[in-house]
């Protein structure tokens, strides 16, 4: 059976001797036009009010969206809302885009362009920064103490649309909604210490149980998110729901939290399938920008692990052209004891320590086989075994059983959460 997936912009392909099955989202069969989508969305009622009722001419506007690793229709959608809001009265030069980084590097030209499509060169567009606190108005604490700083130009702002894209988050939940405030335009501080509620708390040790993908019910990292985001104002969001080819396949606008909700529920539906556990799972990322860097791309692992027994081997494919995703990721592999890393990052936690600390936690529970640009003995050091290419790796990965394993292959791994049934 030849296996081809996506890698990077292009494709990894191989062989293996047997018949495997795939683990896929379930799309619908009818798909309207993106723009029809959009513009239902912002047509319809949004949180009891029309879009001429919230916004009226000349206000001031901010329009977030995300920046170039989490690809989200913008240039669709955004130049669509510059419409709507010019119908209302608003003129080009009241309206600006905010790049949600998080933490995040700074934004090229070119990605700009990128971003905003058509918009590129007439709206003024800017990137966030949390480590500028010129940048930065402090909102307040949370009721569990985490202090709110968020970007000044959503609070001078008379009004604020926050838009994105939703799919299973490896802790948070799911991605979207909140999270386009916080973390995306919140100060580092915010960041790191919304984060840090994935913990159990002091004196226990490991991760939240409900700090997972799909979980918004009791997840401490998603109430906590919610909470601080609700410290902003927020008019307006919009969020979609895509396809494993980046299409639109679902828009939802409306109250930050409603839209959300409705958003996540289409991605349980499409992208939840069931599975019994296998042996071997083989796992691409998803191409770019699923696998732009390590960062981004571990949440393909955390997802399909999921579908392996323990002890078990995992192929992933992930190029990582821009590498670790940030400086201070690869840093934390000096802790090779989990429980010293744990210790470490409840000392001083970093976001980016806790996505090593999980990867590494993968790779001691499964062995990893990875695909990537990185050299063999930076991919050892993250526990990991490097492999060429995907055929190398199936050929590594199929030498150490004596008969064929129970196999499978999710091509979209960033975006499908296996949900083990054993009735399939």
């Amino acid at each position: 059976m030849r296996i081809k997936l996506k890698y990077a912009d292009g494709i990894q392909a191989g062989k293996i001797p047997f018949k495997v099955p795939f683990l896929q989202a379930r799309l619908p069969a009818l798909k309207l036009n993106p723009q029809t989508l959009v513009r239902q969305a912002l047509d319809g009622s949004l949180g009891g009010q029309t879009f001429t009722e919230i916004f009226a001419a000349g206000e001031q506007v901010v329009i977030v969206t995300s920046d170039i690793t989490r690809y989200t229709g913008s240039e669709i959608y955004l130049p669509l809302l510059v419409e709507k809001l010019n119908a209302c009265g608003i003129a080009d030069k009241d309206i600006s885009i905010l790049i949600a980084l998080g933490i995040h590097r700074p934004q090229s030209a070119a990605e700009h362009r990128t971003i905003l499509g058509s918009l590129y060169g007439r709206i003024a567009v800017f990137d966030h920064a949390c480590d500028d606190p010129a940048q930065l108005i402090d909102l307040g604490i949370t009721t569990g103490g985490v202090p709110v700083s968020i970007n000044r130009r959503l609070v001078e702002a008379e009004r604020v649309i926050v838009t994105g894209t939703v799919g299973f988050h490896y802790f948070a939940g799911f991605g979207g909604g909140p999270k386009g405030l916080v973390p995306g335009v919140a100060g580092r501080k915010t960041c790191m210490a919304s984060h840090f509620a994935l913990f159990k708390p002091s004196p226990q040790t490991g991760k939240h149980e409900l700090a997972a993908p799909g979980v918004l019910e009791g997840n401490p990292v998603h109430r906590l998110l919610l909470e601080a985001a609700r410290m902003q104002r927020c008019d307006l969001l919009l969020n979609t729901v895509l396809s494993p080819q980046k299409e639109i396949i679902g828009v939802y606008a409306g109250e930050l939290e409603t839209a959300h909700l409705a958003a996540c529920a289409q991605v349980r539906e499409l992208y939840q399938p069931g599975c019994e556990k296998v042996d071997l799972a083989i796992i691409s990322s998803g191409g770019e920008p699923k696998d732009i860097n390590l960062i981004q791309a571990q949440k393909a692992l955390d997802y399909g692990c999921r579908a392996v027994c323990d002890g078990g081997t995992i192929i992933l494919l992930a190029a990582c052209r821009d590498g670790f995703g940030h400086d201070n990721f690869y840093p934390w592999f000096k802790y090779q004891d989990l429980d010293k890393f744990e210790k470490a990052l409840r000392k001083d936690y970093q976001i980016n320590g806790q996505t090593a600390h999980s990867l590494l936690s993968k790779a001691r529970r499964f062995r990893v086989l990875l695909v990537s640009g990185f050299d063999a003995k930076t991919t050892a050091r993250m526990g990991m075994e490097k492999a060429a290419d995907l055929q190398q790796a199936i050929d590594i990965a199929l030498s150490e059983f004596s008969e064929n394993p129970r196999t499978l292959v999710i091509p979209d791994g960033g975006l499908v959460l296996p949900r083990i049934d054993d009735r399939v």
